[in-house]
């Protein structure tokens, strides 16, 4: 077998605002990424150097059609 998927997550903060993003990778070329706003209570928690469980759940690599959210 060859190739797959890779994943990246990253969170960046500059300054009182910030992102997180996340992007996949297949067969070694950039598939799909994705990027939301970090909100001020998790940018507070990363800061005190915390884990936040959970922190890229709304950021799915799988994103489905406004039909099928349910």
């Amino acid at each position: 077998m060859t190739g797959g998927n890779k994943v990246t997550k990253k969170v960046i903060i500059k300054g009182s605002k910030g992102y997180k993003s996340m992007s996949i990778h297949k067969n070694g070329k950039k598939h799909h990424s994705k990027r939301r706003k970090l909100s001020d209570s998790e940018i507070e928690t990363i800061k005190n150097g915390k884990f936040i469980p959970g922190l890229f759940s709304n950021v799915n690599e799988n994103s489905k059609t406004k039909k099928n959210r349910k």
